[in-house]
């Protein structure tokens, strides 16, 4: 099964993730945790251009987006695909739908242009995606906490507001799939209410 996690800056993902990590290797099941950008030594590399804040040139979106896909693109072929066939659980901190929300909604890139990259280079969809959702300015305070902000978390509150509606748009197109978890709550209550919804999905 492949899970993928999604919201922004400081909303808890990489804690519910640890904590379902946890949670599923107890349980005997062979879990690959990963994220992107990133997730292999060259996606990791990638990873560091699309967050540093001292390039000498501001970057355009659309060299944002074909980064994210170069990465994403060696991430399914050296580690989402393999694990897979391999019948181990993946949980991904972030896939597409954080270029949906970030690139399209964020940046204003067209949706077609993120078509045509899903169509040539992604060949696996997450079967279940939870969306942790937070007030803007709740999850930026946590950020600011964490330490030095990156690339995109030095963005203004306008676009991150932008980003969420392209997060909730996701969970109203495909409510199967796009769960969203009310992350205002508590860590455990937050890994209770996941688990619901693996519950009824298993």
């Amino acid at each position: 099964m492949f899970i993928s996690f999604e919201g922004t800056e400081g909303v808890g993902k990489t804690t519910l993730i640890r904590k379902l990590y946890e949670y599923f290797e107890a349980a005997g099941q062979q879990v690959v945790l990963t994220r992107e950008p990133g997730g292999t030594p060259l996606a990791e590399q990638i990873r560091s251009l699309l967050l540093a804040v001292n390039h000498s040139e501001s970057m355009s979106s659309d060299t944002e987006l074909l980064l994210m896909y170069a990465a994403r693109a060696q991430h399914i072929q050296e580690v989402i695909q393999p694990a897979l066939k391999q019948g181990k659980l993946v949980l991904s901190d972030r896939f597409t739908d954080a270029s949906y929300a970030y690139q399209c909604a964020g940046r204003g890139l067209s949706k077609d242009k993120l078509s045509i990259l899903n169509q040539t280079f992604v060949n696996c969809m997450p079967e279940l995606t939870f969306w942790l959702d937070a007030p803007i300015e709740l999850g930026m305070s946590r950020a600011r906490e964490r330490g030095e902000l990156d690339r995109f978390e030095q963005e203004k509150m306008t676009f991150f507001s932008r980003v969420r509606a392209g997060y909730e748009e996701l969970s109203l197109q495909y409510p199967e799939r796009v769960k969203r978890l009310d992350a205002t709550q508590a860590p455990d209550r937050v890994f209770e209410a996941a688990l619901e919804h693996l519950e009824a999905r298993i």
